[in-house]
Parts: structure tokens; sequence; C-alpha cells
């Protein structure tokens, strides 16, 4: 397998390039890791290549709010400013002065 650097960090706020919802990522895979139903279930002519990061998200839409997994293809960074309602974001993240999202436990000593 080949190293792969993710384009996204924890606590970074995305947008889906086609779908309507936007969130805040919470763990990443440096490739797929989900079901091969999850996968089946995708339609393949808009499937993403496997070999890639995939991103977990603390998702949301203009109805619900949801935990979502995302291709990088799929991503962009969220230059919105719209804060997130997500109630489960400060639960796992505070809010750094310049604004962004840093995970509350550190593995790092």
């Amino acid at each position: 397998m080949k190293q792969r650097d993710a384009k996204f960090t924890l606590g970074e706020i995305v947008r889906h390039k086609v779908f309507p919802f936007r969130g805040v990522v919470i763990d990443v895979d440096p490739e797929y890791a989900n079901t091969e139903e999850w996968w089946n279930a995708i339609p393949a002519e808009i499937r993403p290549d496997r070999d890639q990061p995939f991103y977990h998200l603390l998702a949301e839409n203009e109805e619900t709010e949801y935990v979502a997994y995302v291709s990088e293809q799929n991503l962009v960074h969220d230059e919105s400013e719209t804060p997130l309602r997500n109630p489960n974001i400060g639960r796992l993240f505070d809010k750094a002065p310049n604004g962004d999202w840093r995970p509350k436990i550190s593995m790092a000593h």
C-alpha cells in the first residue's frame, strides 16, 4: 500500500462537492474501510476510488445531523463560516482562539 497524506485534518470543516451537506472531520481512514454492502449501495456512476483517504464527519444538512463517511475526492474546505449546529461537536472538540476546532483529547505528550 502506498503512503497517502490526508488533505483534511481532524476538526476541519468541509462540505460535499455534490450533495448539500457539510460537517467536521472526526476521523480519517487512509483508504476505504467500510463494508462491501455500503460500497455496493453507491451507484456505480458516482462510486469513488477506494484508494484514497475517507473521512468520518459529524455532518449536517438543512434537516438533520448525522455521521457521514465520504471520500476525499468529494470534499472541499468549507469557507462559509456558518456555525455548525451538531451538538456532538462540543463533546469532541474545543474552539481554538483562531476559530479552528481542536480535538479535546490528544494522544501527544
